[in-house]
């Protein structure tokens, strides 16, 4: 049976470098599942390993769409599998890494059959462009608190889409998207790196930190033009495009920056906590060590 290393856990939580220092050790390619890193457009904001950093590792789904093609979880999910379909002809294990939850399980399980309404959607979606992102995040707090604490709350898409669904079958998104998944003709071993919520954030406003320094905002002002692109309605982005309309100052901005990653790892922590299967890892500075322990772990499931 051919195998896929899922190697998730909250943004800045070192999957990259556990992924490529693992993929070395086990002779492997490595497929990234971060929504954000397959736009081209999109390099200092998404922290996306550069040639240096793959150390020579094939990657796929890094910089492989423009921000001008936008990839649904459906989509990258059919063109994930053609890509597993050809490297498991060569290699017995794969490594997944990334951190959009939805498009983990869209490739690991499938999408579930959730109905949809156009007519239903443009309502929703007027609603949004009318009232505003608060309004719809609102409503589905009240309609479905476990799927509000698990979106990515700056996503209108997301939200649109789970108030269609949930105005059509009158049930939480939520407990749509627990039906039975689909069976796939691999193993997945899911592999969660978990750290101490303080060194996280640390480790966040550090990395935000070194993004400004390497250019994020020369980034997103290149990028402000194309602001209405789905692909840039992101953490990173979406607040320095408020200061450059002068509705915070710079400073606010790097502030916001930092608070919004954090909630976003929160909510990929979690998403995480859905894995109950997973081998769990704590972070340590140690990479080796680290590498060490997922190839121990990994021993006992073969």
């Amino acid at each position: 049976m051919k195998r896929l290393l899922v190697i998730g856990g909250p943004t800045a939580g070192g999957k990259t470098a556990i992924s490529i220092a693992l993929a070395k050790r086990l002779n492997t390619v490595i497929l990234s599942a971060d929504s954000r890193q397959f736009y081209k457009e999109m390099t200092i904001g998404t922290a996306k390993p550069s040639a240096f950093e793959q150390n020579g590792i094939p990657h796929f789904f890094v910089d492989s769409h423009s921000i001008h093609e936008a990839l649904t979880a459906a989509n990258y999910a059919e063109q994930a599998m053609k890509v597993l379909e050809q490297q498991f002809q060569k290699y017995d294990t794969i490594i997944l890494t990334g951190g959009s939850g939805m498009y983990i399980d869209a490739l690991c399980t499938g999408l579930d059959n959730i109905p949809y309404s156009t007519e239903i959607r443009d309502k929703i979606t007027e609603q949004w462009k009318v009232n505003g992102l608060p309004f719809i995040q609102e409503k589905l707090k009240a309609a479905d608190p476990e799927y509000y604490n698990q979106v990515d709350r700056k996503n209108p898409v997301r939200i649109i889409r789970a108030l269609e669904a949930i105005e059509i079958t009158g049930q939480p998104f939520s407990s749509l998207r627990k039906a039975e998944k689909n069976i796939r003709e691999f193993d997945v071993h899911y592999i969660i790196i978990e750290h101490k919520r303080e060194m996280l954030y640390e480790r966040i406003d550090h990395r935000v930190d070194g993004m400004i320094e390497n250019g994020l905002v020369e980034e997103a002002r290149t990028l402000f033009p194309y602001r209405e692109c789905n692909a840039l309605n992101t953490v990173g982005y979406t607040e320095l495009f408020d200061c450059f309309d002068g509705k915070m100052d710079f400073k606010e901005a790097t502030e916001k920056i930092k608070q919004n990653t954090r909630n976003y790892a929160k909510r990929q922590i979690t998403w995480c906590r859905r894995y109950t299967d997973a081998t769990r890892i704590n972070f340590s500075s140690n990479l080796n060590d680290m590498v060490d322990e997922i190839y121990s772990q990994l021993s006992l499931v073969e």
